[in-house]
């Protein structure tokens, strides 16, 4: 083990340095921002247990120096001219050269001992001088506790050399971070320590730790951050010193020797960073208010707003939160909830509860903002689940009520997925839910229930979607079968695919189109036997004739797509039965198409189409789905779906099968993030669609508008050497997505529209942050887009034209890296390089046909 030769009335002089850097990831030594403190450390024996020479108490001192680590120019040096006194001032400098004690056992830190009152990250860097000193000759893997925290160690001994290699993911400290939920959006790490100790007859000569942390955002890698502490600790000399104590113990002879030291633990313990002349929120709000206004929500400036308030309000008091709350104009007023919401902190929360009042109806639109903040939040606890609870008993608005238990559905998934699952809140409200459908006979409430718990994603509201998959009423049905295909394919049983097959094939009634298409759906994306292909395939031909050519072009798509059930797909087609001329040249309008928006290295994402008809030209479903996929996981991003039905009336056209009673309805689902959202109505009932059908403006109606924080990272670096880093990652996105749907009876042609226009920013920020120094960087990108999806349908005659349209706007994309270094003095360097360029809009292809048919719906307009 250790320190065992060193010997009595001998004094140890040793040269340590410790220096820390942050920079981008690819990033050199002489490019980063950081700073390095380096002493001599004289170390002597205090006390050695008699009975065993491996039990002993030495002393260290040390005088101390702090300059810049990457060469410099005096004018760029912040040290430059400054003496340590300066920058730690008196107290703190006194502090760091008093001599402080270690108790070694085994090689090992039994105990530290130093005065209590000395600041804590004073005491952190003398741990970090401690814990380089724990060693073992013999190889093996151990736990050991350090100023990191409790960690798995492992060494290995060679010829005079012993390498410790800490394993940093199981290092358990008092201070732990969070982040979010959703793989796609969130950020990981790597990160490595190594110590190198070159023994002498058992006897440390030197020991140099090398520690690396790397910070990456998911969906695109370089976007990260680096950190690298390096320690070093060399025996320059040794010479006469003082003898050894006489006592018993190790404690005594402490108190003996210096009644203020108390052992504190090696572990480093949390230092108050203190903020001098930082703003209040209040002043930070007063800053930015213009940036939350309406106008601004396109533009980068919004999310970058939001991220930086969102910071502010992490460390605000609920009344300071109320305060902004009750000053914000009317029209920034949404936006401003967005923000408390999804700080998600215990303030934020009751003064989110506090300004709201959800018995007023007329608060629906702040009221559904919260909601929707709730749904996306990062890391939701259980205490955000009961406010929803509570507060769904006093609610004035309908749509708020069925809001709140759709957005508890997507809640309590969030908090499974982390394991809490069995919390009182979350068992109550899995229950409510659950039993909810079967509960009422109202359909708006059964549909609000279907919608939260195709949220929750609880595998035991399987049953009940393959239950309410063959219900009479069709919005169940597409709510069920919608739900069953964002489940894990592997808990879809047999029993579960045989009831969507029975629905599909129409085995015991009769059902709409758009259920039979939705079933369709479920079928191919549940891993199918050759069997249920064969039979989807064998049905093409005897369907009415819009869904023929839907789920013809479902199987091309799939083909072309190469998605999972194209294999079996192309075995059941090489059967010439179910795959002849008759069959797949069936004429009508309705589409499946799929296909790339973006391919990086990183991430991939992908559109989809799906557009259904009625036989007489009038829009059925219409489905907009875009999914981004990132190193084998996938999120869900957007979902824009539009229904409508018994529009028949109007054209004087037959309905088709299965759909005579339907009663005239129009509206538009959102899924946003994995989170579905309350549907919204365009109109419903024949004199209500009369109504709007003379004063349509064609102005698109709002679905999701505000600010959602996607990706949240907060993390604290405890550094070998004592020195801490805080890691803060967030992504914002500000979004406006409308539609609309226009039907000229005139000119017999209508137009659906969804417009999604969006702004995100993603920012890194790691801080390393001493009392006397500063230093830190930041790695961001930001970027505006917009997206027109349109549908034009021109139905004088059959089949009728349809041209659809998917148009993304030439946008801009940035990225910025800052980093700098300041002393509280006010002295400060700071290097800034970004990197703008504009990246060309586009029309994104759909299939051939629908390039024929634009031509000519547009030709026939001149």
């Amino acid at each position: 083990s250790l320190i065992h030769l060193l010997n009595n009335e001998r004094l140890y002089k040793f040269s340590y340095t410790t220096e820390v850097l942050v920079d981008r990831a690819k990033g050199s030594k002489d490019g980063s921002a950081g700073y390095r403190i380096s002493s001599d450390v004289d170390v002597n024996l205090v006390w050695r247990d008699p009975s065993s020479k491996d039990d002993q108490l030495i002393q260290l001192i040390s005088n101390v120096k702090i300059e810049n680590v990457a060469p410099r120019s005096a004018k760029k040096n912040i040290f430059q001219g400054a003496t340590t006194q300066s920058l730690l001032g008196e107290k703190k400098l006194a502090a760091l050269e008093r001599p402080f004690m270690v108790h070694l056992k085994n090689g090992k830190v039994s105990s530290f001992y130093c005065y209590k009152a000395e600041p804590a990250s004073i005491k952190n860097l003398k741990r970090g001088v401690a814990s380089l000193l724990q060693v073992q000759s013999r190889s093996g893997k151990v736990i050991e506790n350090d100023v990191s925290g409790r960690c798995t160690v492992e060494y290995k001994a060679a010829q005079g050399q012993v390498t410790r290699t800490k394993a940093l993911e199981t290092c358990k400290t008092a201070e732990t971070g969070f982040t979010t939920y959703i793989q796609v959006l969130g950020v990981s790490g790597e990160s490595s320590s190594v110590t190198v100790f070159i023994l002498e007859d058992g006897f440390i000569k030197s020991a140099i730790a090398k520690e690396t942390h790397i910070l990456a955002v998911n969906a695109r890698r370089t976007t990260a951050a680096k950190i690298v502490s390096r320690q070093s600790l060399t025996l320059v000399a040794n010479e006469t010193g003082p003898f050894e104590a006489a006592g018993k113990n190790v404690a005594s002879v402490v108190k003996s020797l210096d009644e203020k030291l108390f052992a504190v633990g090696v572990t480093a313990e949390k230092v108050k960073s203190q903020c001098k002349g930082c703003q209040s929120l209040f002043e930070h709000w007063q800053a930015v208010q213009k940036q939350f206004e309406p106008d601004s929500l396109s533009k980068a400036i919004a999310p970058r707003s939001f991220l930086a308030l969102i910071q502010s309000i992490r460390k605000a008091s609920k009344d300071e939160i109320l305060q902004v709350l009750k000053s914000s104009s009317k029209t920034a007023l949404p936006q401003v909830v967005d923000a408390v919401t999804s700080s998600q902190t215990p303030a934020s929360l009751d003064a989110m509860l506090q300004f709201l009042n959800f018995a007023d109806p007329k608060g629906l639109v702040l009221q559904e903002r919260f909601l929707y903040a709730c749904g996306f939040a990062s890391h939701p606890n259980e205490r955000m689940l009961q406010a929803l609870d509570i507060s769904k008993g006093k609610i004035g608005s309908k749509d708020i009520k069925e809001s709140v238990v759709i957005i508890m559905g997507a809640v309590v998934h969030k908090l499974c997925q982390k394991g809490g699952c069995e919390l009182p809140t979350v068992v109550e409200v899995k229950k409510m839910i659950l039993e909810g459908p079967d509960n009422t006979q109202v359909e708006s409430d059964v549909q609000m229930y279907l919608l939260a718990l195709k949220n929750s994603l609880l595998p035991e509201a399987i049953p009940l979607f393959s239950k309410y998959a063959e219900s009479e009423v069709g919005a169940y049905c597409t709510v069920s079968l919608t739900a069953l295909q964002r489940y894990d394919v592997a808990l879809i049983t047999d029993e579960v695919k045989q009831t969507v097959n029975r629905v599909y094939h129409q085995n015991r009634r009769v059902y709409e189109k758009n259920v039979r298409a939705a079933a369709a759906d479920v079928v191919f994306s549940s891993n199918p036997s050759y069997m249920e292909v064969k039979n989807v395939l064998l049905s093409i031909g005897n369907l009415p004739k819009e869904l023929n050519k839907y789920m013809l072009s479902k199987v091309k798509d799939i083909l072309h797509f190469e998605m999972p059930a194209s294999k079996i797909l192309r075995q059941a087609m090489k059967d010439m039965i179910s795959h002849n001329y008759d069959r797949f040249s069936k004429v009508g309008s309705s589409s499946a198409f799929s296909g790339f928006m973006a391919r990086t290295a990183d991430a991939t994402t992908t559109y989809s189409l799906d557009i259904l008809y009625s036989g007489s030209g009038v829009l059925r479903r219409s489905n907009m789905n875009i999914y981004g996929a990132s190193n084998g996981a996938l999120l869900h991003g957007l979902q824009v779906a539009i229904e409508a039905q018994g529009m028949e009336s109007l054209i004087a056209a037959k309905p088709d099968e299965g759909e005579e009673d339907l009663e005239s309805f129009a509206g538009m689902s959102a899924l946003l993030f994995d989170v579905q959202l309350r549907p919204v109505t365009f109109f419903k009932g024949y004199s209500d669609l009369m109504s709007k059908m003379f004063s349509m403006s064609g102005e698109p109606m709002n679905v999701v508008k505000g600010l959602i924080l996607l990706t949240d990272h907060s993390q604290v670096i405890q550094l070998q050497s004592g020195l801490k880093a805080n890691a803060e990652f967030q992504g914002g996105l500000a979004i406006d997505i409308s539609g609309g749907m226009e039907v000229s009876l005139w000119y017999r042609e209508s137009k659906t529209s969804v417009n999604n226009k969006g702004a995100m920013v993603v920012t890194g920020n790691v801080t390393v942050d001493m009392d006397f120094v500063r230093t830190g960087m930041e790695v961001s990108f930001e970027t505006e887009a917009s997206l027109d999806f349109i549908t034009t349908v021109q139905f004088s005659e059959y089949p009728f034209l349809v041209c659809m349209q998917m148009d993304k706007t030439t946008f801009p994309f940035s990225e910025f890296l800052t980093k700098y270094e300041s002393l509280p003095s006010g002295k400060s360097y700071v290097s800034r390089r970004g990197h703008k360029q504009l990246l060309p809009g586009s029309e994104f292809p759909l299939h051939q046909e629908n390039s024929n048919m634009c031509k000519r719906v547009f030709d026939s307009d001149w």
